[in-house]
């Protein structure tokens, strides 16, 4: 037995002495699902000028228009089943647009030029960045969610409860919807129905800028003289009570009033014991006839508008931001229109991930705290697989609830120098990522093809594809070849690595496995395997027609002469008598691995590049 730490060992040695082969109830879901998250401003873009700072005109943006029938048709083939289009909703920009009728916004309360998707300015209407034509852009996007159902894909958008554009007007609302603030008493710091904080007495001061910071990088710009007209002052949107917030703080956004008294007590009716355990619809009798906040009707409102539009679904910015009991009444009203509908949320406190998913009745949360962390500290080796076991045991009452990424807007590049530093080291990552659980898998767009983020944008920094700038994306623009979307300029690595993921995916969404059973090698394998460490990982999936053993070398070197170990009762469970079984990889890799069961042990010796991983079907 191999030296291990006296912890670990003990932790694992609980792991070893429980079947564990039972980490979640069987599932009536009959796929995976797949989400593509796509910066809808980026996509299209073909201009490679990025120039910090650039304007739309020097620096190109992406349409709705883009988003053609061949492109959606790739992004399908990709093992897509959700598009979520970010950035989509009409949010505060430095851009000028008053010629349709929009005010121009300050650039001192805006971050970039081309502004951040999660102050939005107008909820009843879309980005005109995206739009051929401002003036019918509403109509654009309702053609982009009609080509996105044509080509098999549903349509996920963000709706950002806990803070609006510090500047919000609400030109397109629909006949009798009120403005956010309209009726708010402004004398009080707090009201049960006002839609916001105030700091009464004081008016709101630009935060001081910090390293040299200069709006739009010191251009010369009429809006650009450290002044922004809000008197009183209202709470900043990360719940900074400053009139004068600092820098560091979501200054360009306004925090949202549900009924939570400033001293964090609350204004409303609390869910009764044991609803915890009941379906939407009875959340939804619950609120039924109750007097809530002001603001809960306004979101609920919100989300219903775009349902109506045939959007699919919601990605919920910080949403642990917003009382349970909101989310209670948002989303099951939201299932009574759409009982499909896709909810997934930002939450980052592993302590409120239950009241979430079975109070706030999400469907999806991101496992971000737990499995994302974990495999960056593996992957930039600062880590260990031990943990990967850890958290399968911690979240296994939840894990069909805990959406999994290696990108997304907010995190690095995977690619970029500070993450991996490569695209080579994807693989073992994206393949514990994708089928660790039933959850859904989530990528972001260009990371199939390495994107690494290299580039100065201006207010949005490198490793992070910008969000808040005019920017071209370049290993994606290489792929989408000038609006072909055929990958003609993308390097045989490039192409490689897209045919993995496409390989992964597909794989993925039509396993019946990957929606059943799991079974730990891992803990197994450590304590019973001479060659196997912690670089390595090693788990069982199954279904009643499919049996899958998935091992992964997180190790740069090759991994020669190891013995994986199966135990018995994972033998009796898959119902296997002595004997040599083939086993055939489900990524297309030519080695020939066989399984071999011995007095009811199972052994398979295995030979794997560094940086390598299996998904072997037992045939």
């Amino acid at each position: 037995m191999k030296k291990i730490g006296i912890v670990v060992f003990g932790v694992l040695m609980l792991f070893a002495c429980e079947n564990r082969s039972k980490v979640q109830d069987k599932k009536t879901v009959e796929q995976k699902k797949v989400v593509y998250q796509v910066f809808t401003r980026l996509f299209g873009n073909t201009k490679t000028t990025n120039k910090a700072w650039g304007t739309k005109e020097e620096n190109g943006v992406g349409k709705f228009i883009d988003f053609s029938e061949k492109a959606l048709s790739e992004i399908k083939k990709l093992g897509v089943t959700h598009i979520w289009y970010t950035g989509v909703l009409h949010h505060a920009m430095v851009t000028d647009y008053t010629d349709y009728g929009i005010s121009n916004d300050d650039p001192d309360v805006v971050k970039g030029r081309a502004g951040s998707p999660y102050a939005v300015k107008d909820y009843y209407n879309v980005d005109p960045d995206l739009a051929v034509n401002p003036e019918k852009r509403m109509q654009e996007f309702e053609a982009l969610i009609e080509r996105t159902h044509n080509a098999g894909m549903k349509v996920i958008i963000d709706i950002v409860p806990n803070h609006i554009a510090r500047k919000y007007e609400g030109k397109s609302n629909p006949e009798g919807v009120k403005d956010f603030g309209a009726n708010d008493d402004t004398t009080k710091e707090y009201d049960r129905n006002n839609n916001f904080y105030y700091v009464v007495g004081e008016e709101f001061k630009v935060p001081k800028p910090l390293h040299n910071y200069k709006p739009l990088g010191g251009e010369n710009h009429i809006g650009v003289d450290g002044e922004f007209i809000e008197n009183p002052a209202k709470w900043t949107g990360n719940g900074s009570r400053l009139a004068q917030p600092n820098f560091y703080d979501w200054y360009e956004t306004v925090k949202i009033n549900y009924g939570v008294r400033p001293d964090g007590t609350k204004d409303f009716s609390v869910l009764p014991k044991g609803y915890a355990l009941k379906e939407a619809k009875e959340h939804f009798e619950f609120w039924k006839g109750q007097e809530v906040p002001d603001s809960w009707n306004k979101f609920k409102d919100i989300a219903l508008f775009w349902l109506g539009k045939g959007v699919d679904g919601f990605r919920y910015d910080m949403a642990e931001m917003v009382p349970v009991e909101f989310w209670s009444y948002m989303n099951s009203s939201i299932k009574m229109k759409n009982k499909d509908a896709f909810l997934l949320a930002e939450v980052y406190n592993p302590d409120l991930y239950r009241d979430y998913i079975h109070l706030g009745k999400m469907d999806y949360l991101y496992d971000k705290v737990a499995l994302y962390d974990s495999i960056k500290k593996i992957v930039q080796e600062k880590g260990s697989t031990d943990a990967i076991s850890m958290i399968v045991d911690d979240l296994k009452d939840i894990e069909h609830n805990m959406l999994h990424f290696l990108e997304n807007h907010d995190e690095q590049r995977f690619a970029s120098a500070e993450f991996a530093g490569s695209s080579k080291k994807i693989k073992p990552a994206m393949i514990v990522s994708a089928t660790l659980t039933s959850a859904p898998t989530m990528l972001y767009f260009g990371q199939e093809v390495g994107e690494k983020a290299e580039e100065n944008a201006g207010f949005g920094t490198a490793t992070r594809t910008s969000i808040f700038d005019y920017i071209g994306v370049p290993a994606h623009q290489r792929w989408m070849n000038n609006g072909a979307f055929d990958g003609g300029q993308l390097s045989k690595g490039e192409q490689e690595l897209r045919a993995f993921y496409k390989t992964l995916l597909n794989f993925t969404i039509n396993s019946s496995a990957l929606m059943g059973d799991f079974y730990d090698l891992h803990s197994y394998n450590r304590m019973n395997s001479e060659m196997y460490n912690n670089l390595h990982y090693a788990f069982a999936r199954w279904s009643e027609n499919e049996q899958l053993i998935i091992f992964v070398n997180f190790d740069k070197n090759i991994t020669n002469q190891l013995v994986l170990h199966l135990p018995k009762d994972l033998i009796t469970t898959f119902n296997l008598n002595d004997g040599t079984y083939t086993l055939k990889d489900q990524l297309g890799g030519n080695a020939k691995h066989k399984l071999v069961v011995k007095n009811g042990l199972g052994f398979i010796r295995i030979h794997a590049n560094g940086l390598d991983g299996f998904i072997f079907k037992i045939q």
